[in-house]
């Protein structure tokens, strides 16, 4: 039987993602929706494009995602991340749609030394982590069929990321100042696509909120690091660490997800971000 999928936020980094694999999933057929084809922040436009369509799932990726300008843009943040995950909910509510949302491990305060789990007490330290999770729980709220995929550090050879900000600076041979001082894991958002597509292959499953990352833990010097030897074959010396780099907004100075939950509901096992590196 033929599921049909509704992408929002399809020309970001992870929409992209998925518009790429989209073919390796003939089961599954897809509407592709930037900003301009559906705004999630207009309740009746988002009400009125259910009513005119006919969708099994949505994958929600349209979001505010930029971490400082959210400090000057709180309103904005939240009408994205809040009211515009509130609107598809309930729209997934009232046609009977299984929508997966995607949330972050900035709702975490990072003061944990142990990879975050799905129980643990969020604690957002910045607006957009605020924001996220605002939308994750007006989602609980008012969708029951619902899984909430937080991950982390998201990087690809589409959109804009640290992967490809790092690229393009050794590329043109700057030298860049990165910090020790936040420790997470990156994360293949084409691996992500893939992982979001088998979730909605499955027919049996339990609705709530799972982690997903890569595995292992790094900070973002490591991952500085990694980059230039891939691109360089070594490391040249454009790569300087610093413990501390400033921001407008905080930072969690740990944000490790556990995967358990995801790996005994969905049999899905995340690589190490190595890998998913060398893939990319």
């Amino acid at each position: 039987m033929i599921k049909k999928v509704l992408l929002t936020g399809a020309d970001g980094q992870l929409g992209q993602c998925i518009k790429h694999i989209a073919k390796q999933y003939p089961e599954l057929q897809f509407t592709f929706t930037n900003k301009q084809q559906l705004d999630i922040t207009d309740a009746d436009a988002v009400q009125l494009f259910f009513k005119e369509n006919s969708f099994s799932h949505v994958i929600n990726t349209a979001a505010y995602t930029q971490v400082d300008n959210a400090e000057v843009e709180r309103d904005l943040a939240f009408k994205i991340n809040e009211i515009g995950a509130q609107n598809i909910a309930k729209a997934c509510a009232v046609h009977d749609v299984e929508l997966l949302h995607l949330s972050t491990d900035y709702v975490f305060d990072g003061k944990s030394k142990i990879p975050y789990t799905e129980e643990m007490e969020e604690n957002p330290i910045n607006v957009y982590g605020t924001s996220k999770l605002a939308g994750e729980n007006a989602i609980r709220a008012t969708c029951k069929k619902h899984i909430i995929v937080r991950t982390s550090w998201l990087y690809s050879s589409f959109g804009h990321n640290f992967y490809l900000s790092m690229r393009r600076a050794i590329a043109d041979k700057k030298t860049l100042q990165i910090t020790t001082e936040q420790r997470g894991t990156p994360t293949s958002a084409l691996g992500l696509a893939h992982v979001l597509l088998k979730i909605i292959c499955q027919e049996e499953k339990e609705y709530g909120v799972y982690h997903y990352s890569d595995v292992g833990e790094a900070t973002w010097y490591d991952f500085a690091m990694a980059i230039e030897r891939k691109v360089c074959g070594e490391n040249k010396g454009y790569i300087k660490s610093t413990d501390h780099f400033e921001t407008k907004a905080k930072r969690p100075i740990y944000s490790v997800l556990d995967h358990k939950k995801i790996k005994n509901n969905f049999a899905i096992n995340p690589s190490p971000w190595q890998q998913t590196l060398s893939e990319v």
